[in-house]
């Protein structure tokens, strides 16, 4: 993208202001971690304050380290978390809504939206899953465990849940109102 994701411009905020209001709105104690270009990125976030930000020492992990690095700031009274990368700004309120209605912590590993028959982000996972992602090799991914334990999908009517924003010509489209 030639500048960091999470500081693009989505109706006024970037991604990751857009990210931390989301998930602030449930009363949820939001992490964000932080990798490259970390200290200009959380120098110009207008809602830091209502987040812990969390540095990912080794950002060439990838995602599956930025998760790890989340949820070691997980506390001992979290019974679920949610997590999607910051380049999915426009899920809606109603969707995390709707996940959490759905999903049992005693009984559900991974709760994922679906739209149109093809599932996204964000995830939200019992907290006993949190061990089984810290343990993972860096080889591994996410993925690999979500689809290996038990999860079941809700149906949205949100196609930001499919959204990523990895390429310019996505983010102007996203710009110019020709998504979701």
């Amino acid at each position: 993208m030639g500048r960091p994701k999470a500081l693009l411009e989505y109706r006024g905020e970037t991604f990751l202001d857009r990210q931390i209001a989301l998930y602030a709105s449930l009363g949820a104690r939001v992490i964000c971690v932080l990798g490259h270009d970390a200290s200009f990125i959380a120098s110009r976030l207008r809602r830091a304050g209502e987040a812990l930000l969390v540095l990912n020492p080794a950002p060439e992990s990838g995602q599956l380290g930025s998760l790890q690095c989340g949820l070691r700031a997980l506390g001992p009274a979290d019974d679920a978390f949610f997590f999607t990368p910051a380049d999915s700004p426009g899920v809606r309120p109603e969707t995390l809504a709707a996940l959490l209605a759905g999903f049992d912590p005693q009984t559900d590993g991974f709760v994922q939206p679906r739209h149109n028959g093809l599932h996204g982000h964000p995830v939200l996972a019992a907290a006993a899953m949190a061990p089984r992602f810290l343990s993972l090799a860096p080889h591994q991914s996410a993925r690999d465990l979500i689809r290996n334990c038990r999860r079941r999908f809700i149906s949205v009517d949100d196609p930001f849940v499919l959204l990523d924003v990895d390429t310019p010509e996505t983010y102007q489209a996203l710009a110019e109102g020709r998504l979701g």
